[in-house]
């Protein structure tokens, strides 16, 4: 696959609407299978290809849509500071 459909592939996961999803369509977080005993690489991957679309998933019934920014700020740190602030 040529990084241009890639690309298009990636946006396209990125731009799903979720008022307008079709729940169907999306993967439930919690049948996804990962082996903890692997590298954190190889479980990123094991999610990713899991979820088919890790911008957008099912936790239950609930579509629940994902936005990742490119930063070093880790999860744990934003988590932090949300939690301080309230």
């Amino acid at each position: 696959m040529s990084d241009l459909l890639v690309e298009e592939k990636i946006e396209a996961m990125k731009n799903v609407d979720i008022r307008t999803v079709d729940k169907s369509t999306l993967v439930d977080i919690r049948d996804v299978s990962i082996d903890e005993n692997l590298p954190v690489e190889e479980r990123i991957r094991q999610l990713v290809e899991g979820l088919r679309n890790p911008y957008c998933f099912l936790v239950g019934d609930v579509a629940v849509k994902v936005e990742y920014e490119d930063t070093e700020v880790t999860f744990e740190q934003r988590f932090e500071r949300i939690m301080i602030n309230n």
